[in-house]
């Protein structure tokens, strides 16, 4: 059988195509001569379709369209630090500087994220990664990846969605999330929006009635974990808010008129709670009995969220606590210059793997989530993050943060040469001095 002049086979057609390839990307800009040269032999042995995709990285890049270098779309995000700017344009000058604040100079802030460039990972070859598994379990649940969502307070302030938006993104994605007392949406719409229950993280006031009362509504709602807070009881000199403050003309006094009954009006967790006897939020007067008297009371699990060193770790295990958050509030509870990802090692030590051990602070990277699980952390929660995809873009905005920390964590898990969480271990780091 003959083949019209005009014809191609397959091969012929594959080879031509391949060729007519290879004349564009000598010509091509934007490659050295190596990385031509490299593709061409890949190419002329008759490489996969996949392994040009793995190799030729900068055709699968998105496109920037970005206006002012502000990005105008979630899918043009490189990184999770592309959504700040954009949250940034997105809100009132005060919202933000809520979101972006430390407290006095920001340092514990910035080393929080800094600390982690301490740490070197230890890549491993020939290894088949081609099959991974990012699978955590948690308190009897499974969740498809170790990033978690933590607790911040006030989403409304960020986008009108507020937590539902970011419960459909968890949902999505597989991520657990907390949701904070002061949440501008109410826990049952929560686990309705992420269709399965979430933590709820308890600021518990300094009335023991109020306490119990929220104690018990996040369980009857199906909250498997009470994570309280414990960081908050020296105050706080939130600078960075104060500044942006300054340069936010609306009038914020509807919102913020003072007084305990006004700052939680609009926050559902408090309907039909009376707070006539509540002075503070945070429950500053608390001490280890004041977890006593509320371990008896948590029919589920309960995790301590801001324990960061040896001594409260070991009297966190001797009061019956079930979990661990090492957290410093994202260097918004105090000025202490202690990064969460060094404290995190003495706390795994001292719990010697009796609970699970969490961690948040700084996270960025898919490579800080590796070093973290390395270090000992059984999961991480990121908080600014996914809050800076909410702000710019909504629930599109909170799925997109968590595509890229997940791809990245997928990425270096790889070339570490871990098939699933437990093959990351101290090994897979080295911690400079």
């Amino acid at each position: 059988m003959t083949t019209a002049p005009d014809a191609r086979t397959p091969s012929d057609a594959a080879l031509t195509d391949r060729r007519n390839f290879i004349r564009f990307l000598a010509a091509s800009p934007v490659l050295t001569p190596s990385a031509v040269s490299a593709l061409v032999g890949a190419l002329s042995a008759g490489a996969s379709s996949g392994a040009l995709a793995q190799s030729y990285d900068v055709l699968r890049a998105p496109q920037q369209k970005a206006v002012d270098g502000v990005i105008t779309a979630p899918e043009q995000a490189l990184n999770v630090f592309d959504f700040e700017p954009a949250a940034k344009k997105a809100l009132p000058p005060a919202h933000y500087g809520y979101l972006a604040s430390g407290v006095d100079g920001d340092e514990t802030l910035r080393l929080n994220h800094e600390a982690y460039d301490d740490i070197a990972i230890r890549v491993r070859r020939l290894i088949d990664v081609r099959k991974i598994d990012t699978s955590v379990t948690l308190f009897g649940e499974t969740f498809s990846t170790p990033i978690m969502l933590a607790p911040v307070s006030s989403q409304g302030a960020f986008h009108a969605e507020a937590e539902a938006a970011v419960a459909r993104a968890a949902k999505v994605k597989g991520n657990n999330f907390i949701l904070s007392t002061v949440g501008s949406t109410s826990i049952e719409d929560v686990i309705a929006e992420r269709g399965g229950p979430c933590w709820y993280m308890l600021y518990p006031t300094d009335d023991w009635s109020v306490t119990e009362a929220l104690v018990k509504r996040a369980e009857a709602a199906g909250a498997p974990a009470i994570v309280l807070t414990v960081d908050r009881q020296g105050g706080r000199n939130t600078e960075t808010l104060f500044r942006f403050r300054r340069d936010d003309t609306r009038d914020c006094k509807g919102c913020h008129a003072g007084g305990f009954a006004n700052e939680v009006s609009r926050k559902p967790m408090f309907d039909d709670l009376d707070v006539s006897k509540v002075t503070n939020l945070y429950g500053t007067g608390m001490t280890w009995e004041f977890v006593d008297r509320l371990r008896k009371i948590v029919k589920g699990k309960l995790v301590l969220k801001g324990i960061v060193t040896r001594e409260d770790a070991e009297i966190a295990l001797k009061h019956g606590v079930d979990a661990i958050i090492v957290s410093n509030h994202g260097g918004r509870a105090e000025e202490s210059l202690e990064p969460t990802i060094r404290a995190l090692p003495e706390v795994v030590a001292a719990v010697d793997g009796k609970i699970p051990v969490l961690i948040d602070g700084g996270i960025r990277r898919g490579t800080d989530v590796l070093k973290a699980l390395a270090l000992g952390a059984t999961a991480i929660c990121i908080g600014r993050p996914y809050c800076w995809g909410l702000a710019a873009f909504g629930e599109p905005g909170v799925a997109a943060v968590l595509a890229i920390l997940q791809r990245e964590f997928e990425t270096i898990m790889k070339q570490v040469g871990a098939t699933r969480i437990a093959e990351i271990t101290k090994d897979s780091v080295m911690v400079r001095a």
